[in-house]
């Protein structure tokens, strides 16, 4: 069906009564009215042949069709969600080969047509989506304001994140949310973005998928927030992601390597900074084999009972059948955010032919740290092996707790480069944490939050009139990110994973982190 519809089936569609009546148009019809309009400037605001001055003169019209149908802010919000959605809808079309461009210009043109028409059928019918003479007279269409996106008001825009103030992870997520706050506060104190401030709003799930939904719901509707950032737990994020996409938000950066949040092709409104737990665990592979020599026989897993675990593990798998291993992993596991890993240490033990000398640990900080305490004098000489996402600055302190030899040699990979460097990267991470957090010390996962925030900065900066749809097109389109990280970053339509690269380091006797080199 074309765009004549307005004029052939709902006259009260593009063409709303007179200004005297105005008022009374009833939001139902303006939101019918959104569903059918948007798709079509969805579509024609993708396609680069068409000027994106006839898209913009049509949303500024509707714009003024729902600033003067609502009678309520809350309602007000609502239109213009419905309205966006429907852009999104549009664009979509067009990514999906739905829709070609020429399609795109022709109903464009049957739309810009249809506005400029007056009916002889209905008299009465006199005001289109412009606003009436007089208020042109007092405020030309042209120059009105597109409507505010959710989460953007003209002073601030606000980011959710959903972590785990209590539980296992209460530390992790901590530090996440200070990494990302500090890079929030160094734009804010520079002008924000284009004159707007960043707020970060958390909201608990305890680490428990269970109560993820909740977060995630009252962060959208009740704290209004634009999108997600920093999000934590691989389960939570099952839960969490199809809530942001329903809703055409964006998702972005959680702290995760799982596959849930890398699907292929890539969920538009999904972007990741870090490397994939697959590929940390393939350097931790290489490291053991290549480096220290180790068979494969003698490397056991000792993972969390989840989905974080399952990834992790499937990534040790992975990595040994690119090297023509097809033996079945060695496994220990443990329940999800529990310390109970007695099952696990007694298995190790148990294994005496060949003895396991390496273990790749996928697990949160104190399980990891209980899990070396237990095994450390029945299996002296063993090798630990971490994912970052066990958290660094937490693992260390529980072991420095056990004591010394505990800490000597336990790897973990990571997502960052060394927070002892001195590259510019990270001298600027220090100068902003002692800045706006003094006496908080450097950490590989708030680093992470800073690398992260920091990428969406320079996105949200380049996107000009801000939405979700226009921040997603300029996120695919930016290459070469230089933060200074020694490698760039980039993302692309088909790539939604800014860094691949992986970062070795070993605690020393005194707790503290070195570099290491994996290859």
């Amino acid at each position: 069906m074309t765009v004549r519809w307005s004029v052939l089936l709902l006259g009260t569609c593009f063409l709303l009564p007179a200004a005297p009546a105005l008022a009374a148009v009833s939001p139902d019809v303006v939101r019918d009215l959104a569903s059918r309009v948007g798709p079509v400037i969805g579509q024609a605001a993708t396609c680069p042949a068409i000027a994106q001055g006839r898209v913009q003169t049509i949303i500024d019209q509707f714009g003024e069709v729902i600033r003067q149908a609502a009678s309520t802010t809350t309602e007000r919000d609502l239109l213009i969600r419905s309205f966006n959605s429907s852009i999104a809808e549009g664009r979509g079309r067009i990514a999906s080969a739905q829709v070609n461009c020429q399609t795109a210009e022709r109903q464009l043109s049957e739309l810009e047509r249809s506005l400029s028409q007056q009916p002889s059928a209905a008299p009465t019918m006199s005001l289109t989506l412009a606003p009436s003479s007089a208020a042109a007279a007092t405020q030309p269409t042209a120059n009105l304001p597109p409507p505010l996106p959710h989460g953007v008001s003209d002073t601030e825009i606000r980011f959710g994140t959903v972590i785990p103030f209590s539980g296992v992870r209460k530390e992790s997520a901590r530090q996440m949310k200070l990494g990302i706050e500090t890079a929030f506060n160094r734009v804010n104190d520079a002008g924000g973005i284009n004159g707007r401030k960043l707020r970060l709003i958390a909201a608990d799930d305890a680490y428990d998928p269970t109560r993820t939904l909740a977060a995630m719901t009252q962060l959208y509707e009740k704290d209004k927030v634009f999108g997600f950032i920093g999000n934590m737990g691989t389960a939570n994020h099952a839960v969490a992601i199809p809530y942001a996409l329903e809703r055409r938000a964006l998702f972005f950066a959680p702290y995760s390597g799982s596959a849930v949040v890398r699907r292929d092709p890539p969920d538009r409104y999904v972007f990741n900074y870090r490397a994939s737990y697959a590929e940390e665990t393939a350097a931790i592979v290489h490291y053991l084999m290549k480096v220290k020599r180790i068979p494969a026989k003698q490397i056991a897993v000792f993972a969390q009972n989840d989905a974080y675990g399952d990834d992790g593990a499937n990534g040790v798998a992975k990595a040994f059948r690119a090297l023509g291993i097809t033996d079945p992993i060695i496994r220990y596991g443990f329940p999800r955010g529990t310390l109970e890993v007695d099952d696990a240490v007694g298995k190790l033990k148990a294994q005496t032919k060949p003895p396991i000398k390496a273990v790749i640990m996928i697990a949160t900080d104190r399980a990891a740290a209980k899990f070396i305490e237990k095994t450390h004098e029945a299996a002296p000489g063993l090798i630990y092996a971490n994912i970052s996402a066990v958290g660094s600055s937490s693992l260390a302190a529980e072991l420095k707790l056990l004591g010394t030899k505990y800490t000597n040699g336990v790897i973990v990979t990571q997502g960052v480069p060394s927070v002892a460097g001195y590259s510019s990267l990270v001298l600027d991470y220090k100068n902003a944490l002692d800045k706006y957090f003094p006496g908080e010390a450097p950490d590989y996962t708030s680093l992470e939050g800073f690398i992260s925030a920091s990428i969406l900065i320079q996105a949200l900066k380049q996107t000009t009139p801000l939405d979700t749809e226009r921040l997603v097109d300029t996120l695919e389109s930016m290459k070469s990110i230089d933060l200074g990280l020694g490698s760039t970053l980039s993302f692309g339509r088909a790539e939604h994973q800014a860094s691949h690269k992986i970062w070795g380091t070993a605690l020393d006797e005194t707790g503290t982190y070195q570099a290491i080199e994996l290859e």
